[in-house]
């Protein structure tokens, strides 16, 4: 199968550049499951941006570097936030429905926001009115076509170049080659390496994977955020519970029934992910209970069930009806802001491969993505790389080979992710690391039988859980949403980028 450009992942950030990339030739658009189906659809706090009458793009600037503990690169700060209001407002252009107070569009705030500055549509469902429109855009044109249930396995080599990527057929039961003049990975998020997540069951890290195995260099991929509130109950899906809800004064309630927040930071409820999460588990290994709680119940039920629909709604199929009763909450993997290495315009350390979205590194996030910070990053870095990939529309197609035999490990996804949680979750410690790069080593390997998603995923879980493992065994030091026991300070030599690469050792840049 021959295209211009080959999109794989149909997020926000793939479909950004699809539609940026459809006047200049072919696009297809790969996609791992249904389109609808990505972790976009899933993002319901909001989009951030300076917007509102009291807001300034240098405060939004410096609320993301802050979050970032010193990470982040500025200048992709710089982008982010300047290119932010026009991407908005391009979207609003399209048709996306944003909530409005009269006339004027409604700001929320979250964590580590100076200002309310958080779009939002239909109260908790911004992802997918953003997708929705995105997706209507694309469909649209006629030079985009889409391929669905098709998961990304290998990318094609011609001497050190990226050109195409072969997949899994999930209806057809085979692999097929597609050769393309540019790729970009928009595949999303890693958050299926752990046992609790409040990532869709897609979002098994396979861009990182893939370009890893290729030779591609791989950034900053110790730092997981984990959500600090996803619903805890038996045998129900970690379902995301907004940081809007913290936002709008919802607090955090141990089991004595006490606000525990202001006793880890002034901000209380409202500190950065990681600071909350980490207060969590400390409040339920002091308690020795699974859960804490989120209260609502002080508020008013009727602005409630208006501002969180779908949160109340989800909430109340599972027995906990918001308005009455807090619901049990505990931390779950989120968000990586670690992944592929790129250039400020979605470009990869290998020729013809590009990333944009969470399954990159392009600095915005650093050590801790700032709230609502995600759905902005894959629509403006979607359109960078969309424009940066024009540069090869007049690149021959070519044959590729794969990268070396990489073998399937014989295990399960369960013990996976319950050493990914045990060993490299909120808190870590070296001797920790250790024992899982151990465990990870004598877990036997084989050559493919039967081509299927499944065995796929369960490859990308293992190599991916490796990297996090590595890059997070060399960082001795916390910092952000990446906290050492060991080494509970952050050291000035480690305010680097963490840089790994397939046959080399962890470097810091």
């Amino acid at each position: 199968m021959d295209t211009d450009f080959l999109v794989i992942g149909a997020g926000v950030a793939g479909l950004r550049a699809a539609i940026e990339l459809a006047a200049e030739g072919q696009v297809l658009v790969l996609a791992k499951d249904r389109i609808e189906e990505s972790s976009s659809q899933y993002a319901q706090g909001g989009i951030a941006a300076a917007l509102s009458d009291e807001d300034q793009i240098e405060l939004h600037e410096q609320d993301t570097l802050a979050a970032g503990d010193g990470l982040c690169d500025p200048a992709a700060v710089r982008i982010l936030v300047q290119e932010g209001p026009r991407a908005i407002e391009e979207l609003i252009e399209w048709g996306v429905q944003f909530d409005r107070e009269g006339s004027k569009l409604a700001f929320t705030r979250e964590g580590a926001h100076s200002r309310r500055r958080v779009l939002h549509a239909h109260g908790d469902s911004t992802g997918r009115e953003i997708l929705r429109v995105l997706y209507q855009k694309a469909s649209s044109l006629a030079n985009i076509r889409f391929y669905t249930f098709s998961a990304v396995t290998d990318l094609l080599l011609s001497n050190g170049e990226v050109v195409g990527a072969v997949a899994c057929d999930e209806r057809r039961g085979e692999s097929i080659r597609i050769r393309a003049r540019a790729t970009l990975l928009a595949t999303g998020g890693l958050g299926r390496v752990y046992k609790d997540t409040t990532n869709p069951d897609v979002a098994t890290g396979d861009g990182v994977a893939v370009a890893y195995q290729a030779g591609a260099e791989i950034s900053d991929l110790e730092f997981v955020q984990f959500h600090p509130t996803a619903l805890h109950l038996p045998n129900a899906p970690r379902f995301l519970l907004s940081e809007a809800l913290r936002g709008e004064g919802a607090y955090l309630r141990n089991h004595a029934g006490e606000r525990f927040m202001s006793r880890y930071h002034p901000l209380g409820e409202l500190a950065p992910r990681d600071v909350v999460s980490r207060a969590i588990v400390r409040e339920m290994q002091r308690e020795g209970k699974d859960h804490v709680f989120l209260d609502l119940t002080h508020l008013p039920a009727d602005f409630i069930r208006r501002r969180f629909p779908r949160i109340y709604q989800t909430c109340l199929e599972h027995g906990i009806d918001l308005t009455r009763e807090p619901a049990p909450v505990a931390p779950a993997a989120h968000y990586a802001m670690g992944g592929v290495r790129t250039d400020l315009d979605g470009r990869t350390s290998l020729p013809g491969l590009y990333a944009a979205g969470e399954v990159a590194c392009t600095g915005v996030h650093g050590a801790n993505r700032l709230a609502s910070n995600s759905l902005l990053e894959g629509i403006v870095y979607g359109a960078r790389a969309g424009r940066a990939m024009k540069e090869r529309a007049g690149y021959p197609l070519r044959d590729g080979e794969l990268p070396d035999v990489v073998l399937f490990p014989q295990t399960t996804e369960e013990e996976l992710r319950d050493l990914a949680s045990a060993k490299c979750g909120i808190i870590r410690d070296g001797n920790g690391l250790r024992e899982a790069l151990e465990q990870l080593q004598r877990i036997p390997c084989t050559r493919l039988q039967t081509p299927n998603r499944q065995v796929f995923e369960l490859r990308s879980i293992f190599t991916v859980l490796q990297l996090i493992a590595q890059c997070a065994l060399a960082r001795e030091e916390s910092r952000g949403a990446h906290y050492r026991a060991d080494f509970p300070e952050k050291r000035p030599e480690f305010q680097k980028h963490s840089v790994i690469r397939k046959g080399q050792p962890v470097r810091f840049v």
